[in-house]
């Protein structure tokens, strides 16, 4: 093991496995394994017991979720390497040449994601991974892994219809924006659990639409931090998706 483990990774492992021993019912167990690798009762207290109780399982089922997106993944691959083994200059050429009106999607659905309650308003891909953003009038962003057709989360924060969601942010730090008709903007870290890690108000009525601008975009600096948003208060506005603070406001719509 030692050759697969750092010594901080064994000894994770080693409260992992008394912890689960222990909720399961088997303190006996526990208390053997806990003397054979020399742990003092005074570093497995119940403040530890606490903290341990639960990871095994946790990993496992990561794991075992890990194992299906490989498998999947393999799958797709292996289909996609067929398709391009078998591809010919002419069939190429074939496709390049295609009618646009074939590209449309055709029936059957490779998955229907069903979990709102309420119309959904609005969805987005992650630029990086299988993940996908609906908004809905039901109050909720639901994170779906579009690969398996599963749910992977429920985000509830708004109190009012959600109605627009983007995925942008700052080079390496992808954010999911979102905007609703409780009049703010919220932001949610893609990458640490989707927390939301901002609120911005400003707007005095719905906020219909949120962008983030593209790093490099024309007036746009690199860092890639900014969001646009407009509302039905006639405005439009441009934050600063790091600070939270609105940089500017255009009025000059009579209309939203």
């Amino acid at each position: 093991m030692s050759a697969l483990l750092t010594g901080r990774q064994a000894e994770e492992l080693h409260k992992s496995l008394i912890a689960y021993l222990a909720s399961a019912g088997h303190p006996n167990a526990a208390l053997a394994l806990r003397q054979e690798l020399d742990l003092p009762e005074s570093s497995f207290d119940s403040t530890t017991t606490k903290k341990y109780e639960g990871l095994l399982e946790k990993k496992w089922t990561s794991v075992v979720r890990l194992q299906k997106k490989i498998m999947d993944l393999e799958t797709r691959c292996t289909g996609l390497q067929h398709e391009l083994d078998n591809a010919t200059p002419t069939s190429l050429a074939a496709r390049k040449n295609h009618d646009p009106a074939t590209w449309l999607p055709k029936a059957p659905a490779r998955h229907t994601l069903q979990s709102h309650r309420a119309p959904i308003t609005s969805v987005a891909f992650h630029p990086l991974f299988s993940s996908l953003a609906s908004a809905s009038e039901d109050c909720t962003i639901k994170i779906w892994d579009y690969e398996l057709g599963e749910l992977e989360r429920t985000l509830k924060s708004h109190t009012k219809a959600v109605l627009d969601v983007d995925y942008g942010g700052p080079r390496g730090h992808t954010l999911l924006a979102s905007c609703s008709s409780d009049l703010t903007i919220k932001l949610w870290d893609a990458s640490d659990e989707y927390k939301n890690i901002r609120t911005l108000p400003g707007h005095d009525h719905s906020v219909s639409t949120v962008r983030f601008i593209p790093s490099g975009a024309a007036g746009a600096p690199l860092s890639g931090n900014l969001l646009a948003s407009a509302s039905r208060d006639k405005t439009i506005r441009i934050w600063d998706a790091t600070t939270g603070y609105c940089l500017r406001t255009f009025r000059g719509h009579n209309e939203w």
